[in-house]
């Protein structure tokens, strides 16, 4: 029932609201779509792709939502090459309100939100920097295709698109691009 509330909700979303198209990896920021503050990124490479997010507050919901996935431990694998695809706080707020879910609904769901943060993550033979971010599918840790655009947007299987508003935050074992919007899988 939730599952098709977000498929529904998705839809509906891709219908009404058409999002600006940007033509590289790091698209100018509007008053609406502010990074989150910066890091050093000295210290950030001796971090993993968890402890990075976390020492930045603007990413304590997607924290939050790890832990409640039980995933902090696997993201935290030093053998791993990570890319991901960060939401902000406003991007998983947004997201709430277009399910109609709660945040302790959707925490509560461990397999949703297993597979919803699974569709942010990619594992390879290395992680995608800005520069090795191509147009085409790629397979998530899920095993849900994502596709990155031409225009270097991502688009979920729900057909939303979803800006890269800061690329290449660097960790030990991969790399952060923060996004304005939660990827949706099928």
């Amino acid at each position: 029932m939730k599952f098709s509330k977000i498929a529904t909700i998705g839809t509906l979303a891709v219908s009404i609201a058409g999002l600006s198209a940007c033509n590289n990896m790091m698209p100018t920021k509007s008053a609406q779509m502010k990074a989150p503050m910066p890091m050093h990124s000295q210290s950030m490479k001796k971090m993993n792709v968890v402890q990075t997010a976390q020492s930045n507050s603007d990413f304590s919901l997607l924290i939050e939502a790890v832990v409640a996935a039980d995933l902090a431990g696997a993201l935290s694998s030093p053998n791993a090459h990570y890319t991901v695809f960060a939401p902000t706080n406003a991007a998983f707020t947004q997201a709430l309100k277009e399910t109609g879910m709660t945040k302790e609904q959707l925490f509560a769901n461990k397999p949703l939100l297993t597979k919803i943060l699974g569709y942010h993550v990619i594992n390879g033979n290395m992680a995608m920097y800005a520069k090795d971010v191509k147009p085409g599918n790629v397979m998530t840790v899920s095993k849900d295709t994502l596709m990155v655009t031409p225009k270097g947007q991502l688009m979920d299987e729900m057909g939303r698109t979803t800006n890269i508003i800061k690329t290449d935050i660097a960790a030990s074992n991969g790399v952060i691009h923060v996004v304005d919007h939660v990827l949706m899988p099928k």
